[in-house]
């Protein structure tokens, strides 16, 4: 395991990136009977979408110049959190929160899409989620990162695999949703996903150069105000690990919650780990096109101070976009309509 003072690179124990042959092959395991699965996942769908709220709650970002970036004592130099920068942002507006499982429900139900981790038929699972006979029949696909279990079934509707449901969690944030996932259903809102620039500005709340979207101490007055792992990393669980609602604790002070901690939140950037240059949007003009992995921020109910203090307004890490893992999700966010 790496320094926890210098940390491991992005990607390394934040969750693996599917591997290359995942990429090329279609659906490594089949179901036993796929109309019966379908007709299962309709029912799923369809009570999941029934939840969903009537609109999205957005919030109003004006043009800004903030310092994006940390060099302090707990950020990553080799993610590429530094040096300290001024960045701009052009007037945009941010979800308040991570699309939840009934909003994908939602556009499931009426487009009929189905999730890389569908396709491929498997996705990541933290094994402390899995009964102890599933984890020990599950394989850990990268030996450095064992608490990462790849588990057949394993997707939106059935986070953990078959056997277990996303019921009950409809207002939680979805996840076992890929960057493409993701953006397909930006694009069936009528939104995209963040750049990373404007993910940092608005999950920073107005407060400049502060650690935590709060302020620079974590538990203030001995309070958690984030999701993160409970207990000693991965082994010694005090508490309840998983995804929590997501208006779960305080909003920042531009209302938005759950900025760190909880999941990971795909981005539009791609990752440039270590540049010193302000990474450049995988939909911007000036993008070269370049197949570099999108960005992730935020953090997650994995993250511990013992291994990853990624739980920072200025964290990164990376995954494919192909990826789908159970500690990661996405919010929106919109353009303004130029006047004329």
């Amino acid at each position: 395991m790496s320094n926890p003072e210098t940390g491991p690179t992005a990607g390394a124990c934040c969750g693996p990136s599917r591997t290359p042959p995942s990429r090329e092959t279609k659906r490594t395991t089949t179901p036993a009977s796929p109309t019966t699965d379908a007709a299962a996942k309709a029912a799923v769908v369809a009570e999941l979408a029934a939840s969903a709220a009537g609109e999205l709650q957005l919030i109003g970002l004006g043009a800004a110049e903030f310092r994006m970036g940390s060099e302090e004592a707990l950020a990553y130099p080799a993610d590429g959190e530094g040096p300290v920068r001024m960045v701009s942002v052009e007037s945009f507006a941010i979800s308040a929160t991570a699309v939840t499982v009934a909003e994908f429900a939602r556009f499931v139900h009426a487009t009929g899409h189905v999730t890389d981790a569908e396709n491929y038929g498997d996705s990541l699972v933290f094994q402390g989620l899995l009964a102890p006979e599933m984890r020990d029949r599950m394989p850990a696909p990268v030996a450095s990162t064992p608490w990462w279990r790849q588990v057949p079934g394993a997707c939106w509707f059935a986070p953990e695999g078959a056997g277990s449901t996303a019921r009950g969690r409809e207002d939680h944030p979805v996840t076992q949703v890929s960057q493409r996932d993701a953006q397909a259903y930006a694009a069936w809102v009528g939104a995209r996903l963040p750049h990373e620039e404007e993910w940092e500005y608005a999950s920073r709340g107005g407060l400049d150069q502060q650690t935590y979207p709060w302020g620079n101490v974590r538990d203030p007055e001995g309070q958690r105000r984030m999701n993160i792992f409970p207990g000693e990393f991965p082994e010694g669980v005090a508490g309840e690990v998983g995804t929590k609602p997501v208006a779960s604790f305080e909003p920042n002070g531009f209302g938005l919650y759950n900025t760190t901690g909880n999941v990971w939140e795909w981005t539009a950037s791609t990752f440039n780990g270590g540049s010193a240059e302000t990474p450049v949007a995988a939909d911007h003009p000036a993008s070269t096109g370049a197949t570099a992995d999108p960005v992730m921020r935020g953090g997650s109910y994995m993250c511990h101070s013992s291994y990853c203090r990624r739980y920072r307004t200025s964290a990164r890490t990376s995954a494919s976009a192909d990826s789908s893992l159970g500690h990661t999700g996405f919010r929106l966010a919109f353009t303004p309509a130029r006047p004329g």
